[in-house]
């Protein structure tokens, strides 16, 4: 895989559980600074996994180090786009925020930077069905909220 592309799907991670984008870059260039620290005593299957690990551990430190601070998906603006788009995304947004971390951790994983079973199986340390059973009662959960919500499919 590219380096490019990892730092990306890395950075991504990073803003996902972080929601600063500043805060974001200085922990990906951090994991991959402790990552070429590791490499060569790695094999290729292990790299990926070991880079989000390694990223998952800094955010944890960095939601410890600041407790006061909430990592609950913020509101957009209501003045911004009044569309039915907007309003679209705004339920998914609220849906997606009502989840466990663990939850959206495994959603954004899978769906936003679409790694394969088996590295999330790596990084989240569970079993491939406990993680396909997670994200199939995850997704049934969001369509009934939507569903509720007045959002069809």
């Amino acid at each position: 895989m590219d380096i490019e592309e990892l730092y990306d799907k890395v950075y991504r991670y990073c803003y996902f559980r972080l929601h600063d984008g500043q805060l974001a870059q200085d922990i990906t260039q951090e994991t991959f600074l402790r990552f070429f620290k590791q490499e060569a005593c790695l094999d290729n299957s292990r790299k990926l996994p070991y880079l989000y690990v390694i990223a998952r551990n800094l955010c944890v430190d960095e939601y410890r180090r600041k407790k006061t601070e909430s990592l609950a998906l913020q509101e957009e603006d209501m003045s911004c786009d009044p569309s039915e788009e907007w309003t679209d995304r705004f339920m998914l947004k609220a849906a997606v925020s009502g989840l466990p971390d663990t939850e959206r951790e495994l959603l954004f994983l899978r769906y936003v930077n679409e790694l394969p079973m088996a590295s999330i199986c790596k990084i989240t340390g569970l079993s491939r069905f406990a993680v396909r059973r997670r994200l199939s009662r995850t997704l049934a959960i969001l369509r009934e909220e939507l569903k509720n919500g007045g959002l069809s499919e």
